[in-house]
Order: C-alpha cells, then structure tokens, then sequence
C-alpha cells in the first residue's frame, strides 16, 4: 500500500466523494481533505441515470455505501419508445436512477461518518497551496477541471461539442420506465428521454438538432419560457405535468478525451479526465468506478508513480470503450431527424444497435421479446426468416 499522509480533491461530485471513502476505508489516518467552489446542496439537473444493476460494482469495494444508497433507487426493466404517439417497448434493458442531490447528500453523510474533511462554497483560484500540502491532489472538478486547466500540457485534453442541443428539465409525472418520445413539431423534430428517479419525480430532458433549434427560437428564450414551450410541446407525454428547471440552460454536450490522467503526484477522475454522453447512462457509474480503480491502486503498490501508472494502464482502456460507445450513441442522436422516417420496428432497432456495441446474437438474449417481433417483422417483409 502506498504510504500517504494528506490527499487533497477537489470536487465534491460523486467521484470526489466516492474516492474520499475509499481512501478513509484504506487508511483512516490518512488526513483526507474534499475542497467544492458550490455549497453542499447545489446542483444542476435532477436525477441520474445508471445501466444494468445500478450500483453493484461498489458493493465489494464499499459495502456500506452501497448499502446507503442501493434502497432509494428507482428500478425497471423495459424502455419504451414512442415515435409519432406509437409506442414500442424494449423488454430486458435495465436501469436504475436516483436524484442527483439526493446521491450527494448520501455520499457526504458517508464521507463525514469516515472523517473526510469538507470544504464547500470554497473557490480555489490557484493550486499552490494544496499541492505544497498534500501527497496526493485528485481533480474530481468536472468538465472545467482547474487541476487539468493547470497543467493542459501534461495531461493533453482534447475537447469538442456534439452538434445537438438539449435541456434538463424535471417533471412530476412518475414515468413508470425509462422512455424515449420522439415527436415532430410544428418547428421540427424533438426527442425527451424521461424516467422516474424518485417516487412522484422524473427527469425529462429534451434534445433537438441545430435546425430544430433555431426553428423554435430556443437561444432567445430564459429557462422559464423554454420549460413552457417544451411542455407544450410533449403535453401528451407530460399528461399536463408541468416542467421544472434547475439550470436547465440548453447547452451542447462536450465530448473531452485527456491522453493522459496522470502527472506527478496529480490525477483526473470523472468528467475530468474524460465524458461519457448521457444517452448511455454510464456517466456517473465511469465516475465511480474511475474512484475504484485509484483507490484499489494505491492499496496495492508501494509507491505512489506505480500506484498511477497501475491506475492509467487499467482504467483507460475501460473507460475508452465506453467513450467509445458514448459517442456513437451521441452521433445516432445527431441524425435522428432522418432515422424518423424508418417504420416503428427498423427505428427500434436502429436504436438498440446505436453504440456498435451488440450484434444479434446478444439481442436476442438481451430483448427477447423484441427480438422475436422483429424477425418476425422482417420476414413478413422479406418473406424468409
């Protein structure tokens, strides 16, 4: 296990906290210090989304903060799209989901019952006096990493935007599975992924292309009238459930890759080092699991370059599939406009295959019942199975 004395992070996202256990867990005299810009309840958006078994992977690295966290998550096992009011449901594909603050505040409590030091509503303009201080400084800051801004040179980002534009909004109307409705409006073409996180609440996040943008006048309206005219817009979806913000600004979602997490005693976690775009619902999990792997690291080598380099050499490549698979699926979005025109089943499908990460054979497995209905539906096209 490496030795170490001070660990400085900062920010108190999901992969800051979730290291700071960890690392209390490893060694409760290591002098662990969390520094956040925000207050300890602020946060954008509303709920988050995670595949498959939710947070499984954490039960054998933290048990007791899966066991915090695992009961107040929401569960399904079907999708279900609509295209132009017809509706599809993919049987199989599972999801969990909690609201965003609520994950937050489950990991602080856990992070001060291990006595991790806090510092919220605390800006940092310079690193100098952490990294003086600390053996070990992680930067779990998000998208606009200052630990990563401070040393761009080693860490080489690259960082670009997809095309569409898309807003957070939340809603009350408890959506019973994870949905996608996609609709064709007077201005043009829409998309709302939907799903419950909390009982009586729901994330309702809608995405258009550039056209759709400027065609619906979005860039000029506040959050307000935005919200106001996307309900308007999925009113049947909504079932007349209004819209909430939360610095729902429509903005276009970055695609950031660094080459290198590591530099020093520094390294990146999360949205920090690299993006994973929301339609595959695996950005908090990578978050997570990027705190894992460090931890993990140092607990097993003697010496600190080893324990990163260790950490680098088998976290990337896992979190480049991913990235991977992300941005596939952010392009298939990017197009949907022209995928609309595909009959109900072809678009289901065409959904289903849009990270290249599943062939037939794992779908058949995977949606079953889907699967049955499009072969059956391609064959009474073709006329053979």
């Amino acid at each position: 296990m490496v030795k170490l004395s001070r660990v400085e992070i900062v920010g108190a996202g999901p992969a800051g906290l979730c290291a700071a256990i960890l690392l209390k867990n490893l060694s409760p005299r290591i002098a662990v210090c969390v520094t956040e810009q925000n207050s300890a309840n602020a946060t954008f958006g509303f709920g988050v989304v995670f595949s498959d078994q939710a947070l499984d992977f954490l039960r054998s690295d933290d048990p007791q903060t899966h066991a915090l966290i695992a009961p107040q998550m929401e569960r399904w096992r079907d999708i279900r799209l609509s295209l132009h009011g017809e509706m599809i449901t993919l049987d199989g594909i599972g999801f969990s989901a909690i609201g965003r603050l609520r994950l937050l505040e489950l990991l602080q409590s856990r992070a001060r019952e291990v006595g991790v030091e806090m510092r919220f509503g605390h800006r940092l303009e310079s690193l100098h006096k952490i990294e003086a201080a600390a053996d070990l400084i992680v930067g779990a800051d998000g998208l606009n990493s200052l630990l990563r801004r401070s040393h761009e040179a080693s860490f080489s980002p690259t960082l670009d935007y997809f095309g569409n534009y898309f807003a957070w909004f939340g809603t009350t109307r408890p959506f019973d599975t994870l949905a996608q409705t996609f609709i064709r409006g007077p201005n043009g073409e829409l998309n709302a992924h939907h799903y419950r996180y909390a009982p009586g609440l729901s994330t309702f996040i809608v995405e258009c292309d550039n056209a759709s943008f400027d065609a619906y006048g979005f860039a000029g309206m506040d959050e307000k009238h935005s919200a106001e005219k996307c309900r308007e817009l999925f009113a049947d979806t909504l079932e007349g459930a209004p819209l909430q913000t939360n610095r729902s600004a429509w903005r276009q979602f970055p695609r950031l890759w660094c080459d290198s997490w590591i530099s020093g005693k520094r390294v990146l976690l999360g949205d920090a080092a690299h993006s994973a775009h929301f339609s595959i619902g695996s950005g908090t999990r990578l978050a997570l699991e990027d705190a894992i792997a460090l931890v993990n690291a140092l607990a097993r080598e003697k010496d600190l370059p080893s324990a990163l380099a260790l950490f680098q050499q088998q976290r990337m490549p896992v979190a480049r599939k991913l990235f991977d698979a992300a941005n596939a699926s952010a392009r298939w979005y990017e197009g949907f406009r022209e995928k609309m025109k595909l009959p109900l089943q072809e678009f289901a499908f065409s959904y289903l295959t849009r990270s290249g990460r599943v062939d037939m054979e794992r779908l058949r497995g995977l949606s079953p019942a889907f699967m049955a209905d499009y072969e059956k539906y391609l064959e009474s096209r073709t006329g053979r199975a």
